[in-house]
């Protein structure tokens, strides 16, 4: 069913109406009564002829979303690959040492969390192109309990981060309690942890290759880079697991 559009909305509408209505009565006479009636229906048959030629915005919304997706799945990916030589790399240097292996099977878990990501976030594309990823209010509840029991237990820059995902999603709770689509919100929580993560996963890369292992300090320092990675995971499996 058509709806019919706000001819103020659309000065071109209007415009045609007015010239409808000088030609009728400058030009050919024609009774108001007429004319009038006349103009104003053509007034606001073109403006809704032209408001039916827009695009319409929830696709507009949804060509967005996914296009939003799809950089963070290329991201995802593209840290996949990289996590894997990240893998190689730490099994040549930490696998001699005994002493070194709780801290090679900590690398080798976030290994394998990154690598499955992109899989994860494939699931949320397909959810989001049947438009069935709005999330409740219980849902949105329920993350953000999570959040909160994450940072009681949390410290230094681990409870920074889950402080900002605190914010953001009491931010989204508020946008879903007045009826507001918090897909956007969620894809840009969703594209910074995994920025944040492919960040420290590097700086772990680059602190194995510098570092000397044989000393327990610098095993120590790696240990504390891996637990920080090991929280933004857990941040990003929040918001995975329930928009999946």
């Amino acid at each position: 069913m058509v709806k019919i559009a706000n001819p103020l909305h659309y000065p071109i509408a209007v415009l045609i109406g007015g010239i409808v209505l000088v030609v009728g009565v400058r030009l050919l006479r024609v009774p108001n009564l007429i004319i009038l009636p006349t103009s104003l229906a053509i007034t606001v048959l073109s403006a809704t002829g032209l408001k039916s030629q827009e695009p319409d915005p929830k696709e507009i919304l949804k060509r967005q979303l996914t296009q939003q997706l799809e950089e963070v799945e290329q991201l995802s990916e593209e840290l996949a690959q990289k996590t894997e030589n990240l893998r190689q790399e730490a099994g040549k240097i930490l696998g001699q040492n005994q002493f070194n292996l709780d801290l090679l099977i900590a690398i080798q878990e976030v290994c394998n969390f990154s690598v499955e990501t992109p899989q994860k976030i494939k699931k949320i594309s397909q959810n989001f192109s049947k438009d069935e990823s709005l999330l409740s209010i219980e849902k949105l509840n329920h993350q953000l309990l999570e959040v909160k029991n994450k940072i009681s237990s949390s410290s230094g820059v681990s409870r920074q981060q889950l402080e900002q995902l605190e914010v953001s999603l009491e931010r989204n709770l508020e946008l879903a309690k007045t009826g507001e689509d918090t897909r956007q919100a969620q894809i840009f929580n969703l594209h910074r942890i995994v920025q944040d993560s492919a960040g420290s996963l590097q700086q772990l890369q680059n602190k194995l290759r510098t570092a000397n292992v044989a000393k327990p300090e610098n095993v120590q320092s790696l240990k504390v880079l891996t637990e920080e990675i090991k929280s933004q995971q857990e941040q990003l499996s929040i918001l995975v697991n329930d928009l999946m």
